[in-house]
């Protein structure tokens, strides 16, 4: 740097001296001054010296000889030439500033201050457009083999259903797949120029997680699903599922027919194959494919091939609205003389709708005003329904305790319980009735009252479909039903393609409908007094209602 300094003579007039310093800055972070005296204008002899300054140049020049007066107003602008150097390392700075004393007072200290906030604002746009080159380059790395265009409607419709998966998906290995991977690629080469393009594109994403219950809904089909969960569909009253043991005849198998329906008066109960619907096979046909094909018009017909033990039926059925009453109740009266006899509450659940729970908790109502000493709730032939109000109809039952362990790949995720807020009947005695064709949230119930021993459970294993779906509603009205999760019973046992194991068994053949039920109990000649294979599950059910009736008579006044 060159700086000018003045030296006042005796006569007072001004005189300058110019100093030469030149500040080389080393890797040790030492700095060398030289400064050098030289004529400028006037003449006038200085004379410089050299000074080694330490490692934070602070070792200050504060005089020089100009002639006959060693005045040096020098103001210390080193300490700005030492910062810009200890900043910059080994650039080399060459300033030339001329000072006239008399007019100007160059202040260093504000000098410094303002390049040390235009250092600062500079760093923070610095990075503010480094994030911006970031955010960018990560846009064109996702959408880099895309047109450049903006995205259609039909790209951001495939991208809707994507991130529904993405986020709602239960394994987060896609089935082992890179998910974003899959993206960029389907963007780049998929075509996706109408709707039906789009449906195709989707339909295709979702076969690669191969999961049967993840399936994409046109908005037809959405509809008719919620009017399905909503209690009345057009069909011929089938529950169907998939086979669940490699043994037997390929193709779907009859969880349920609904009571009254087209396909039970036909004759076809839970366990019966469905072979082929209007002889188009069912062996790799999906569930959700073949009940849309069961569905239609009302009054239209369709046929079906219907593996029933050994021998095969062909059936025509006739298509019609079948109401869902999710809930049946009746009493039972057990013989006894006078005040000693005792009744059951009978309940027949078959699926579980918006109103199951409501229509639960008014079945209960009304056998408790007729003075009930137990009660029996029939699950059989209930292919289960919406996950919720299997979690408040188990509520109903349970005071506290457990419900269900809701799961995902990293184990438990949610847990729901009972607090006994929504508690109605904790007390009574309680049988729960399954079969093979109990399943889904019908399971649930079942396992959540076996774990926390509040009933006794007859019958057979259960169909074994641990898994939850929830169904996303899309922007176009189509929608996408997700495995979400699977589920645990309050034991932690994981029940999909195993089901729930029952406490007593129970003949395929006991009666499955409220008349015939009770009249086991009613009726001595009927067949449940015949078969003795009933004996066990008549005695126990007997014996509760008399521990209840005689507890009841005790407390009586």
């Amino acid at each position: 740097m060159e700086f000018l300094s003045s030296c006042a003579s005796s006569s007072s007039s001004q005189r300058f001296a110019f100093f030469n310093v030149q500040h080389q800055n080393t890797l040790s972070s030492r700095a060398t001054v030289k400064s050098q005296v030289l004529p400028w204008n006037f003449s006038v002899v200085g004379l410089g010296r050299s000074t080694r300054l330490s490692a934070d140049g602070r070792e200050r020049i504060l005089s020089c000889n100009c002639g006959s007066n060693r005045v040096l107003l020098f103001r210390q602008s080193w300490r700005y030439h030492s910062c810009l150097a200890s900043s910059f390392d080994l650039i080399s700075l060459n300033y030339r500033y001329v000072f006239n004393r008399n007019i100007y007072q160059v202040n260093f200290r504000r000098i410094r201050s303002s390049l040390g906030k235009f250092r600062q604002r500079f760093s923070v746009k610095l990075a503010r457009v480094m994030v911006c080159v970031m955010l960018v380059m990560s846009v064109s790395s996702t959408f880099g083999g895309t047109p450049s265009q903006a995205l259609t409607e039909e790209n951001l419709l495939f991208l809707e259903a994507w991130r529904t998966i993405d986020r709602a998906y239960i394994d987060k290995t896609f089935n082992g797949q890179s998910w974003f991977r899959y993206r960029e690629n389907a963007l780049r080469n998929e075509p996706m120029n109408t709707r039906e393009e789009t449906y195709t594109a989707i339909k295709k994403m979702l076969a690669t997680l191969g999961d049967p219950f993840t399936r994409f809904l046109e908005p037809e089909k959405f509809k008719s699903l919620q009017s399905g969960t909503q209690g009345a569909l057009t069909g011929v009253g089938l529950s169907i599922g998939y086979r669940t043991n490699v043994d037997g005849p390929a193709g779907l198998v009859v969880i349920s027919a609904a009571p009254g329906g087209p396909a039970e008066r036909a004759g076809i109960t839970s366990g019966d194959v469905l072979l082929a619907i209007d002889d188009t096979t069912t062996e790799s046909m999906g569930i959700y494919d073949a009940a849309e094909r069961l569905q239609g018009p009302e009054g239209s017909s369709v046929q079906l091939t219907v593996q029933s033990g050994p021998s095969v039926k062909h059936l025509d059925l006739v298509r019609e609205k079948v109401a869902i009453n999710p809930v049946k109740s009746r009493i039972c009266e057990l013989p006894g003389s006078g005040d000693d006899s005792s009744k059951i509450g009978y309940i027949k659940l078959t699926s579980f709708t918006q109103k199951a729970s409501g229509a639960v908790k008014e079945a209960i109502d009304y056998l408790r005003s007729n003075k009930v000493n137990a009660f029996v709730l029939d699950l059989r032939d209930n292919s289960g329904g919406l996950f919720p109000e299997g979690v408040e109809i188990a509520k109903i039952w349970l005071d506290k305790g457990v419900i269900v362990y809701i799961c995902d790949s990293r184990g438990v995720r949610d847990i729901y319980d009972s607090d006994g807020s929504s508690s109605m009947a904790a007390s009574e005695p309680l049988a729960v009735l399954v079969n093979k064709g109990t399943a889904s949230a019908s399971e649930i119930l079942a396992g959540a009252l076996k774990d926390n021993k509040r009933a006794i459970l007859f019958g057979e294993p259960t169909y074994g479909k641990g898994k939850i779906q929830s169904v996303f509603k899309l922007s176009d009205g189509s929608g996408l039903a997700v495995t979400v999760a699977r589920y645990e019973t309050p034991a932690h046992i994981d029940i999909d393609k195993v089901g729930v194991i029952p406490d007593r068994p129970l003949p395929a053949s006991f009666p499955k409908d409220g008349d015939g039920f009770c009249s086991c109990f009613e009726d001595a000649a009927s067949a449940c007094n015949v078969n003795r294979s009933y004996d066990s599950f008549l005695a126990l059910v007997k014996q509760n209602c008399s521990v209840q009736n005689a507890s009841n008579n005790e407390l009586q006044p």
